[in-house]
């Protein structure tokens, strides 16, 4: 029911999902009446529906969605996830209050302090796992090292069961000197970590090819995936008012259209759709508010290769080790 756009975008991409992944049971919830009207009657037999009669507004205060709708569209997917009645939740809705939800519905897996958000992000290699990207504005040195590691076992599932992805830590240089009190330590701690610690990243090494993982804290990470956000959508206006000066360059957008095509569907932000809430104690998927049907879509395989794969129980594994060691 969240988002912007509410089952007229979550619908469709569940019912295209449901083709897709005609072995996986989606259960839609939310107001009845709006389900219904948005399913048009027909739909597949691994769809089914589950009434909720209130709605986490955008606007809402995680404690009071938390405390006082215990009957929304999202506190009832997540409690089906806590049942284990579903392996998985994907909202749009509010981001505080899916957070704030699922950590005190779903609990932290053993041995990790605070959930992390961690999404996709375009690169030369194809894409960078980034985590946190805002659940927490600040983080302690082992709260960082639990992030890697968590970053590095969620980008080898859904990679590659035998790839060791190589891990940065976020800084203001690469120089062993750089940062500060806490980002040393972190960078101490994650070079000792079995994993595949490549060393301090700067913001430029996000997008390249040299990283498969970048951990930093969730203020600096939401100001950097923002900042992101809106340089695509400066070059993205500029090229617009560009081609459309004179005559003459328009007809070169007509030449320039194949690979502006494929520019532009290669850093589409609806293919990475799909922030995991990594750390919890079961998954759950967190679509951008305002993504269309094929975004929301996306969020979806998010969660089933997430669920397939088993995520939290290979973390879980992994963070036991490392304690042992």
């Amino acid at each position: 029911m969240g988002g912007d756009y509410g089952p007229a975008v979550s619908v469709p991409a569940a019912l295209a999902a449901a083709h897709e992944f005609s072995d996986v049971r989606f259960t839609l919830i939310g107001r009845q009446a709006e389900l219904e009207r948005e399913l048009g009657g027909t739909f597949p037999s691994n769809v089914t529906c589950l009434h909720a009669s209130d709605v986490v507004e955008m606007t809402d205060h995680p404690r009071d969605a938390l405390r006082r709708k215990k009957d929304s569209s999202m506190r009832r997917a997540i409690d089906l996830v806590k049942s284990n009645d579903a392996h998985a939740c994907v909202s749009a809705g509010n981001t505080g209050a899916l957070m704030a939800t699922a950590h005190f519905v779903l609990k932290m897996l053993p041995g990790v302090e605070r959930p992390a958000i961690v999404s996709l992000i375009p690169s030369r290699g194809g894409h960078t796992y980034m985590l946190d990207l805002g659940a927490n504005a600040s983080c302690t040195p082992i709260q960082l090292l639990q992030f890697a590691v968590m970053g590095a076992v969620l980008a080898a599932d859904l990679e590659g069961a035998h790839e060791r992805p190589r891990v940065g830590l976020l800084n203001i240089g690469t120089e062993d000197i750089k940062g500060n009190e806490i980002v040393q330590a972190a960078h101490n701690l994650l070079a000792a970590a079995d994993i595949n610690y490549v060393g301090f990243v700067e913001g430029d090494d996000i997008f390249s090819d040299k990283v498969d993982v970048v951990v930093t804290d969730g203020f600096t990470g939401n100001v950097a995936l923002k900042s992101m956000e809106g340089a695509a959508r400066l070059i993205a206006d500029a090229l617009r008012e560009e081609f459309s000066r004179t005559m003459l360059r328009k007809l070169g957008y007509l030449a320039a259209r194949p690979a502006l095509k494929a520019l532009r569907n290669r850093i589409d932000p609806r293919r990475y759709n799909g922030a995991s809430m990594i750390g919890l104690n079961g998954i759950v998927i967190k679509s951008h508010g305002g993504t269309d049907l094929f975004g929301f879509q996306r969020a979806i395989e998010v969660a089933v290769l997430e669920a397939r794969n088993g995520v939290p129980a290979q973390i879980a594994q992994r963070l036991h080790a490392s304690r042992k060691d």
